[in-house]
């Protein structure tokens, strides 16, 4: 008999909110700072698929699943001693020397939290409401052992996640598992607000523009790298450039290659710690803006050793 689904296959995405959506059909749960990632399991053997659609597996050899012939949709976390979400060591998983992969799966262990069951048996369940595919999902965890998500009705639990966590998702209860699709989901998260120095700025793909602003905070006497800012609209690209010039050290800075950014030049033009920005950020971990942050003003009225770690809310 062969499996009812078959990887590759996209996950069910979120629309992003402003506000967590409210009403009988909705309930919530803690976003995980995680890989998305689905598991078949066919037998004995199980394969560990990405949110892209790659094989995971051979990375992640500490991970087992019950035998059987289920598919699920989760997350892949690795936490401290503590219990709290590291993204970081999570990234340096996939690394592609299988003794590193090995001496890793022993060091930094990862574990698979699922919250949707997507076929059990010869059933695939994508037709089938959330509330349905849930309850399944629970009563094969409890003969599998497999870790849940937790999923509350209760509104005031999701908002005490969004104050406290990177965010939450709602999903509604009467909802089909619709692959590659933002429907039936959403992802709210807190928005957070902070004040950087303009370390340096990337080139763009258009020559004579500027692709991304590099962030710093201020580590006692040293500033630091924080992250990144892009997404200018094409005249401010295109502007930048000048208003930048007068600041320039003639020196480079670089960011530390990552196995996500590859052969990717990573060199930024260096900037006299002169300039200050106000940027929107919606998560922060070890140290690092997460996803990115968003542009609100220049503040020509801040100076830039007020700019320091102690104001990133990593919470």
């Amino acid at each position: 008999m062969s499996p009812p689904l078959k990887p590759p296959i996209k996950p069910q995405l979120a629309l992003t909110r402003k506000e967590l959506p409210r009403g009988e059909e909705w309930a919530y749960e803690q976003k995980l700072d995680g890989f998305r990632a689905i598991v078949f399991v066919d037998g004995k053997s199980a394969y560990i698929q990405s949110r892209g659609g790659k094989d995971l597996t051979r990375y992640f050899p500490e991970l087992s699943f019950a035998p059987g012939r289920y598919v699920l949709d989760g997350e892949l976390v690795i936490r401290d001693s503590e219990g709290n979400l590291e993204f970081d060591a999570l990234q340096q998983r996939i690394h592609p020397a299988e003794s590193r992969i090995v001496l890793l799966s022993k060091e930094i262990p990862a574990d698979y939290v699922a919250f949707d069951l997507l076929a059990e048996e010869g059933e695939a369940l994508l037709d089938a409401p959330l509330g349905d595919r849930r309850a399944r999902l629970e009563a094969l965890a409890k003969r599998t052992g497999v870790e849940l998500s937790r999923l509350s009705a209760d509104p005031d639990q999701a908002e005490e996640w969004l104050r406290r966590t990177e965010g939450t998702i709602a999903k509604q209860l009467d909802a089909p598992y619709i692959p590659g699709k933002r429907k039936g989901m959403a992802k709210v998260k807190r928005e957070r607000e902070i004040d950087c120095v303009v370390l340096g700025w990337r080139p763009g793909k258009e020559e004579g523009t500027v692709g991304s602003l590099i962030l710093g905070l201020y580590d006692g006497e040293q500033l630091r790298p924080v992250g990144h800012i892009s997404g200018f609209s094409a005249a401010a690209k295109k502007a930048m450039p000048a208003m930048l010039a007068p600041l320039e050290t003639g020196e480079s800075g670089t960011a530390e290659p990552s196995r996500w950014t590859g052969g990717r030049d990573l060199d930024w033009v260096a900037l006299r710690p002169e300039l200050v920005i106000e940027v929107g950020y919606d998560h922060a971990a070890a140290r690092r803006i997460r996803h990115g942050a968003r542009f609100r003003r220049f503040r020509d009225d801040k100076d830039p050793k007020e700019c320091t770690f102690d104001l990133l809310d990593e919470g």
